[in-house]
């Protein structure tokens, strides 16, 4: 069979510790499989930032990136190789730059998921310009922000639009609170959405490709404890109801990798945040979780490029709003948002890819995160991060997590 390899590009910031861990395995994996008529291997590369030529052919025919949401030229490269090249990126590129929390919220909304109910304010300050200064002469109303408030009722939330790792966020019980907060704002546009509070469990649900790991979340906590370890406290009922509402936002979007947060109250999960189109990926963060969503990544790139899967360039929303449009209750329209999802992405093939072509990945896998580059990955990327005489107290805190979860699910 002639040998066809396939090229995964990794657009990356200051990702260190996950693209190491990729790479290794990959390699460790020696893979040719056979596909069609043809057998095809696998090549990864990190992308540079360079000049380019719009119509200069794309190396890589997938690209997981992790730069573009807020690294424009990058951003336009990819655009570029999607028109371009049929490059399939991880994720949308027009997608995730569009899709602000609100677009998010008002879509979900829209599907009868249970989001707080939340407002948006116009900013408490702006970049004046004259054609500025008459609109907001003629248009721009005064409002009682207390009244705001106590309309949604406290307590609150103030968190910026499009904000993300919990900037700008602001707990909010009283009219003095959110006067205060909205002072201090500036030029950003905020929302104030109602807390769900008591909730009895706090989620974070991250999902690649059909692949969702549900895992119980602390945003008090510092960052390398805000990520669980012990399993979350919900059942396989709660769980499945979990997997299909983060696959139900992923797909809506276009999203192959994301994660949401979702707070339970009263047997009920009120998603909070969920456009987090480049969510945490780094081992000080994750630790315990980390090596799940390394595995993650690369058996959903591997799916992708090996059955030269096309990537969806635009969003086709009609198939979620005709599932909604009867009076059924949400948990039955839900199940129909979840078959569209794992149509969407192909989940039975990819299963079927796995069992057949990756079924000896959990073995590699469990070799290399007891391995010394598995160790020198995590040492690397805690030095990036901490002051010199935490760097090995922490390198041995996290991989020590890892360990466990070799002894536990890695051993499966």
């Amino acid at each position: 069979m002639p040998q066809n390899p396939r090229r995964i590009g990794l657009s990356l910031g200051a990702d260190l510790c996950w693209p190491a861990c990729f790479e290794a395995i990959l390699e460790r994996l020696d893979l040719a499989l056979p596909m069609g008529d043809e057998t095809v291997r696998f090549e990864t590369g990190r992308l540079q930032i360079d000049p380019f030529d719009l119509t200069q052919p794309s190396r890589y025919d997938v690209v997981l990136d992790r730069l573009t949401h807020w690294y424009h030229l990058s951003r336009e490269w990819i655009k570029k190789a999607v028109l371009m090249d049929d490059v399939y990126v991880l994720n949308n590129p027009w997608s995730l730059q569009s899709m602000e929390k609100q677009t998010t919220y008002t879509a979900m909304m829209r599907l009868g998921f249970p989001v707080p109910e939340t407002w948006m304010l116009p900013p408490k300050d702006y970049a004046w310009t004259e054609d500025l200064k008459v609109t907001l002469q003629r248009y721009a109303r005064l409002f009682d922000l207390g009244e705001v408030g106590r309309k949604i009722g406290y307590p609150l939330f103030m968190k910026p639009y499009d904000g993300g790792a919990w900037v700008g966020v602001t707990k909010i019980d009283d009219d003095a609170a959110l006067h205060r907060a909205y002072e201090s704002s500036g030029q950003r546009l905020m929302f104030l959405q109602k807390a769900v509070l008591p909730h009895d469990a706090f989620v974070r649900c991250v999902g690649v490709g059909p692949q969702v790991r549900v895992v119980s979340y602390d945003p008090d906590a510092p960052l390398h404890g805000r990520y669980q370890e012990q399993p979350a406290p919900v059942d396989e009922t709660e769980a499945q109801t979990l997997r299909d509402m983060t696959l139900t936002i992923n797909t809506f979007f276009g999203w192959d990798f994301n994660s949401c947060e979702m707070l339970r109250q009263d047997g009920v999960f009120h998603p909070i945040d969920f456009a987090n189109a480049c969510p945490d990926s780094q081992v000080t963060s994750l630790h315990y979780h980390f090596p799940w969503l390394v595995l993650a990544k690369l058996r959903w790139s591997l799916f992708v490029a090996a059955t030269n899967r096309p990537m969806h360039r635009t969003l086709d929303w009609t198939p979620y709003y005709e599932a909604n449009e009867d009076d059924a209750p949400f948990d039955v329209k839900l199940r129909r948002y979840a078959a569209i999802a794992r149509e969407r992405l192909d989940t039975d093939r990819f299963e079927e890819f796995c069992a057949t072509h990756l079924a000896h990945l959990p073995e590699v896998a469990h070799d290399y995160f007891g391995s010394d580059h598995a160790h020198e990955a995590v040492r690397t990327k805690v030095a990036s991060l901490y002051p010199d005489h935490e760097i090995d107290d922490f390198t041995e805190r996290f991989w020590q997590s890892i360990q466990r979860w070799r002894d536990t699910e890695g051993a499966q």
